[in-house]
């Protein structure tokens, strides 16, 4: 029996929350353990250190911090795989540093919360997790969800450690540090946050076709939680504003039973 961790001591109860895998499937899941560096952003001590030695024991190496500081100081000295964040941390909480983490990372995101907190936990995937646990939660849950994570991550295309911030592409201009986009004529055009994400993974990634569920982890890291639908849904928009005629896209074009290709040339500066 595994504990069901708690945001308080006293509710710790045993629970076997998930059944046991085949051997095929966890042979594959002890390779990627075994590669993967795994740091608990935690300020309970008790569930910080029941967490970091149940992931030891499936394979995995932990770092663990109890605060936003110490959480620094690894980030530093350590190349890190996946965070698991707690959302209530003293001085600066989980959000605040979900959204520091993203301004210059896409390092995975699972946050803990507590099941009271539905508003945070919305506000936790837009900030850019890419998960959520609601505490009390089964160790192993929390383990099933860093191996699928994981696994998404590893199926996405390779990019550069340090993105160009500015990219252009059949006479538009990209900047995806001011987060502005420009078309032939210089004007500035009007995205959504989650259109212009999404428009910047296809320019970082142009002529190769990316499915729905790449799409959505390239642009906002979000769990499974989010639909196909949504992704087309933003290309239909981000058309609209770019194509000549977005009935007959040029730029993004739809892959049958693959997902879209960015067909244009990206210039990088």
């Amino acid at each position: 029996m595994f504990p069901v961790v708690s945001t308080a001591p006293s509710d710790i109860t045993g629970n076997n929350f998930l059944a046991q895998r085949g051997p095929s499937f966890g042979d594959t899941l002890a390779v990627m353990a075994r590669s993967s560096h795994i740091l608990i952003v935690e300020d309970d001590r008790e569930i910080r250190t029941m967490v970091s030695r149940f992931l030891q024991k499936h394979g995995f190496r932990v770092s663990a911090a109890e605060n936003a500081r110490a959480m620094d100081k690894i980030l530093k000295t350590a190349r890190i795989d996946l965070m698991v964040l707690d959302l209530m941390l003293p001085g600066e909480d989980g959000l605040s540093i979900c959204r520091r983490l993203r301004a210059k990372s896409t390092m995975p995101v699972i946050m803990l919360t507590a099941s009271g907190e539905p508003t945070a936990r919305v506000v936790g995937l837009e900030m850019g997790a890419d998960d959520y646990v609601p505490k009390p939660f089964d160790p192993h849950e929390l383990l099933a969800r860093i191996k699928a994570v994981l696994r998404r991550v590893s199926a996405l295309p390779a990019v550069a450690d340090a993105e160009p911030p500015v990219m252009r592409f059949a006479g538009w201009l990209l900047d995806a540090v001011a987060r502005d986009l420009h078309n032939p004529k210089g004007s500035r055009i009007t995205l959504t946050s989650a259109e212009f994400d999404l428009l910047v993974a296809f320019c970082r990634h142009p002529r190769r076709t990316l499915t729905r569920d790449q799409l959505l982890d390239l642009s906002q890291g979000r769990a499974g939680t989010a639909l196909d639908r949504s992704v087309d849904i933003l290309v239909s928009r981000i058309r609209r504003k770019i194509e000549s005629n977005p009935r007959e896209p040029e730029l993004i074009k739809t892959v049958r039973s693959g997902g879209y290709v960015f067909t244009a040339e990206v210039m990088t500066e």
